[in-house]
């Protein structure tokens, strides 16, 4: 069955999608690389609230990615990655909103979604085709790294965004146009 999306929800992914491009691009030397600490990551928390936010993000991603220094791999494999990330925190959102540890498990997919992913395309790039020998060692190193940086984001702006997002009026007044 085909649900009726408003022009309002259309409208708000796309302002998703732009903050997610605009807050990458913009701290550029510290979102791209093994060590880097993308803080539109923070964003893809709102799933757990908004499912409309999904396509947003994958699109935000898709358009920072074009930057990236690991070129059209990083493009399809990050894209898709911030993807499958941002539908799993939304399932979390819908197994329940209110308690604290659904909202520490909704962390958890772009952490662990990214460190491979990302982690595996660093590696790729970083051994020149993925020979497994020097491969798997790359693909650790940095999958951590990314891991890393993905932890301190979620855990730190994410997982306040998703404990003081819904006592704001901003949030009230999205929340009630669903």
């Amino acid at each position: 069955m085909l649900q009726k999306i408003s022009i309002r929800k259309i409208a708000f992914a796309g302002v998703i999608a732009a903050l997610y491009a605009t807050l990458t691009v913009a701290l550029a030397p510290i979102a791209y690389g093994p060590f880097q600490f993308r803080i539109a990551e923070a964003l893809c928390i709102l799933p757990f609230f908004f499912p409309i936010t999904v396509p947003g993000l994958f699109v935000g991603c898709l358009i920072a990615n074009m930057l990236s220094p690991y070129g059209i791999l990083d493009v399809v494999v990050g894209s898709a990655a911030s993807l499958l990330a941002a539908l799993c925190t939304m399932l979390i959102g819908r197994l329940g909103r209110e308690k604290l540890l659904m909202k520490v498990l909704a962390c958890i997919p772009p952490v662990i979604i990214n460190a491979v992913c990302i982690g595996a395309v660093i590696a790729y790039y970083m051994v020149s085709g993925g020979e497994v020998d020097t491969f798997f060692p790359a693909f650790v190193i940095n999958g951590l790294q990314v891991g890393l940086g993905q932890l301190v984001v979620l855990y730190t702006l994410g997982l306040s965004l998703l404990i003081y997002l819904p006592k704001t009026k901003a949030f009230n007044r999205v929340n009630d146009n669903r």
